[in-house]
């Protein structure tokens, strides 16, 4: 058939099918899902039953009314401040290892390494590590003379759990931002460091006026995953301390599914997750808005 057919006309039928082809994966796999969770989250389903009675916006006023469904959201509040600070650190290794030093590639490889280890076995691990008894951390400490870090319960303390879960985000997450932040150091033409040393620029000065300009929509780029990555944590928490203490530790992500499927209510549940997804969207805009405000 498409031996018969012209050359231009087989030309747009490759066209239309590299259009359409994405187009209705995208709406069968994430326009649809999206449009009948909104549609349930005005509703009471239950999972199961069959009907689906339309309640109006009682769901929504449960959310923002009760303080221990919207309330959550301050325990992730220690995933973005880790967050930031691994991204600064992210840049500084970055710049480090593009500089001549020896080792690097050796150096790059081993901080990139924790980035693709099973994040359920990397919370095992680490659930070794912050072990209040046995654990090497309190170990550590306790050979270097901090006694009283070493008596710390990392994961039963109520005011550092987060921090504590958000470490370990730390540790896998930093070398895959470092990598990225690398490839965009690269990309910048060395005539311009060139330049600047003949003009008598220090390391600093062609840090702030050279690198960080033309990195910048790289750090918008990793700012962007590491908001998303702080407000959709689930797997931390969930391995390693089920929520404690007290509920410490509870991410949203985590009081969706407990309200889906512990108390059967999907209609709540999905009201949540409209809730969680317009949050994250007007964060990631207030974001933008200040980096492109910043960067004009």
């Amino acid at each position: 058939m498409l031996g018969k057919m012209s050359l231009r006309s087989q030309k747009r039928l490759l066209l239309f099918s590299f259009v359409t082809v994405p187009l209705l994966l995208l709406v069968t796999f994430a326009y649809y899902p999206a449009m009948e969770l909104i549609r349930l989250s005005f509703t009471n389903w239950n999972g199961i039953s069959a009907d689906k009675a339309f309640i109006g916006w009682a769901n929504y006023k449960e959310v923002f009314s009760n303080p221990d469904i919207f309330g959550v959201f301050r325990n992730n509040v220690a995933y973005f401040v880790v967050g930031i600070v691994q991204n600064i650190v992210a840049i500084y290794f970055a710049v480090v290892l593009n500089s001549k030093l020896k080792g690097k590639k050796f150096f790059r490889l081993l901080l990139f390494l924790p980035y693709i280890l099973n994040g359920v076995a990397v919370a095992y691990l680490f659930g070794y590590v912050f072990d209040t008894t046995s654990g090497s951390l309190n170990y550590l400490l306790g050979q270097l003379g901090f006694d009283k870090l070493a008596e710390t319960s990392w994961l039963g303390n109520t005011s550092i759990v987060n921090y504590s879960l958000a470490s370990i985000g730390f540790w896998r997450f930093m070398g895959f931002n470092m990598v990225i932040y690398l490839a965009a150091l690269q990309s910048i033409p060395n005539d311009l460091y060139e330049a600047a040393s003949i003009d008598g620029a220090n390391g600093w000065q062609k840090f702030f006026y050279i690198t960080m300009p033309n990195i910048y929509k790289i750090i918008e780029l990793n700012l962007f995953l590491t908001v998303t990555g702080a407000l959709e944590v689930f797997d931390l928490p969930f391995v390693l301390t089920k929520g404690g203490p007290g509920g410490a530790s509870e991410t949203f992500v985590m009081k969706i599914i407990e309200t889906a499927f512990q108390f059967n209510n999907y209609g709540l549940a999905s009201a949540m997750s409209v809730v969680l997804l317009l949050f994250v969207i007007i964060v990631l805009s207030i974001q933008r808005y200040l980096l492109n405000r910043k960067g004009d």
